[in-house]
């Protein structure tokens, strides 16, 4: 299982982005970019022009994460904004075949995010058009916030499902990954780790993830 780390700029400066993904550039393997509306979270934050922004400032592929209603209309236009993986929520698609189908068509990695409340066996059936399985390891919306614990039997779960099913589906969590939780994440079966605060609250984010990196890695040796 090869261990992926993909800092989350949610807690980041947002005036310096370019600078905020130059911190991690050739340690981390991906920059997360939370996307909310404000509707389907109690939060604002970025959309397609600055995901457009970034794309070009950054060598490292993004993964956005989008937080939003009505995913099927917007996810496609991150794709064509620069993101390398797209992710899109359970709780808000209408049409979630049709729309991870697009993304892979128009040349991104296509995840699913599941909430907290959301149980992972009801969608065994879309592991097939899936290349990461997203389970929230806190609710979504905010950084900083704190680890659940009670996600760790979900994570274990949704690990056997993929193991199942065979294929190279990616298996992310996103919440309150840290130094104090990451190891638990990975013996669970985790293998791309989502960190914001770990890494952006730390006064190197490069050794952060460098260290987070080896932590997941002896965990799930």
């Amino acid at each position: 299982m090869a261990v992926q780390i993909s800092p989350s700029i949610l807690t980041a400066d947002f005036a310096r982005l370019a600078d905020v993904a130059g911190q991690v550039a050739g340690v981390a393997d991906w920059l997360h970019v939370d996307v909310m509306d404000n509707h389907f979270v109690p939060n604002l934050t970025v959309g397609a022009p600055v995901v457009e922004s970034l794309a070009k400032a950054t060598t490292l592929p993004l993964d956005c994460h989008l937080m939003i209603e009505n995913p099927d209309r917007w996810a496609p236009s991150f794709v064509e904004a620069g993101a390398g993986s797209v992710t899109i929520h359970a709780e808000a698609a209408k049409a979630p075949v049709r729309t991870l189908r697009e993304i892979r068509k128009a040349g991104a990695r296509a995840g699913f995010a599941l909430n907290p409340a959301t149980n992972v066996q009801d969608y065994e059936d879309i592991l097939g058009e899936i290349d990461m399985l997203l389970v929230m390891t806190v609710e979504p919306g905010f950084g900083g916030q704190s680890f659940l614990d009670i996600m760790l039997p979900k994570v274990r779960k949704a690990r056997e499902m993929i193991r199942k099913h065979g294929g190279e589906i990616w298996l992310q969590v996103d919440g309150g990954v840290s130094s104090r939780t990451i190891e638990r994440c990975a013996e669970a079966g985790a293998d791309v780790f989502v960190a914001g605060n770990a890494v952006y609250g730390s006064d190197d984010p490069a050794k952060a993830v460098r260290d987070l990196r080896a932590q997941a890695e002896r965990a799930a040796s």
